[in-house]
């Protein structure tokens, strides 16, 4: 039972969880070292041997049926939604991984089954722990545990998304505050120039208040309380977008100095001081991020599923300083085209 799952690991002060992106799922634990195999345990349970019973079906389906509707209560978080299926138009990368509450509806164990049976490949999945452990003692314990696990080597054909126009779209919704976001399809994970635009997205809106587009449009002008921007990447290919929220009647001069901020890195290279500051900084950032040891084990787990290899920091680091103003400058005129960027504005309704 779920009061099971959660107790296995929980009587003992340990926290279980899990979630889900368009390309993967994750259970991750979080436990003192000599409770290992019992998560270990917990975990080949939990991925081969779930019962789905109609009752517990329909609990969650109130769970994600109030999470669909939390989410379209957050403007903020609907439109980074909404963007996709614009920027992804036809394909299913771009659809809601959610569902809508007429899919979610429909849902019952078969179709759960199934899509296990049809994505879970266990040629695919990682088990990657972190912490003070006797390697020879995880690999007997992994053995112990999935080594009876039956093979699944399910091949899925997957069709690459293709490149849609640029367009915009005005919606109006129940809000007090305007919304907008705007970007591009961008590079996949094993692009050449993905590192260039990691940096890229690091200087014009990523962590910290140093952005540019902090500086100009929150410190300067005061326009947006939030704005920022994101790479995200995909198998075979990423996103890339600038979120900000305003008033409504700030809108059109917030988007005028993004674009302004567009222009200059498509058409100004940046200069060498400029360009080690800003390697500096992200590498900074990257570094202290080692501390949260969660995000370093799910970034490990990932990398051997996209690459089949694990980036050490001093490779990391090595890539960014690999990066060139010349290859900002080219990246800057491939995702940043006028021509190929999606906007969407939410608006408060009159």
């Amino acid at each position: 039972s779920t009061n099971q799952i959660l107790n296995r690991l929980e009587l003992v002060g340990a926290d279980l969880n899990a979630y889900t992106t368009k390309e993967y799922t994750c259970i991750h634990a979080s436990l003192l070292s000599r409770h290992l195999e019992r998560t270990i345990d917990l975990f080949e349970d939990i991925l081969f041997h779930s019962t789905f019973p109609e009752d517990e079906q329909e609990k969650e389906r109130g769970v994600i049926l109030d999470e669909i509707a939390s989410y379209l209560d957050q403007p903020e978080e609907a439109i980074q939604d909404d963007f996709e299926s614009l920027l992804f138009k036809g394909h299913p990368i771009g659809e809601n991984i959610l569902g809508t509450p007429e899919s979610v509806a429909k849902l019952n164990g078969t179709d759960i089954k199934d899509f296990i049976a049809a994505n879970y490949n266990t040629a695919e999945m990682v088990f990657a722990v972190f912490g003070n452990y006797d390697f020879k003692k995880v690999v007997k314990l992994s053995e112990k545990y999935f080594g009876p696990v039956a093979a699944n080597n399910v091949k899925k054909q997957r069709l690459k998304p293709a490149i849609n126009a640029g367009s915009s779209l005005v919606l109006q919704k129940p809000i007090s505050q305007a919304h907008c976001i705007m970007g591009n399809m961008a590079y996949a994970a094993s692009h050449p120039l993905r590192d260039g635009l990691w940096l890229l997205n690091n200087l014009l809106g990523g962590i910290g208040m140093s952005s540019r587009l902090n500086l100009e449009i929150r410190e300067k002008y005061g326009i947006a309380y939030t704005i920022d921007s994101s790479y995200t990447t995909f198998t075979d290919c990423g996103i890339f977008s600038i979120y900000f929220g305003t008033d409504k009647e700030k809108v059109e001069k917030a988007m005028r100095l993004v674009q302004k901020e567009l222009k200059k890195l498509r058409e100004v290279k940046l200069g060498t001081l400029q360009l080690h500051n800003e390697k500096q900084k992200f590498i900074g950032q990257i570094a202290l991020g080692e501390e949260n040891r969660m995000g370093v084990i799910m970034s490990m787990a990932k990398n051997l599923i996209a690459f089949d290899h694990v980036y050490t920091l001093e490779e990391i680091f090595a890539k960014i300083n690999a990066v060139t103003a010349e290859q900002l400058l080219e990246i800057s005129n491939e995702i940043f085209d006028n021509n190929r960027m999606i906007t969407l504005l939410f608006e408060p309704k009159e």
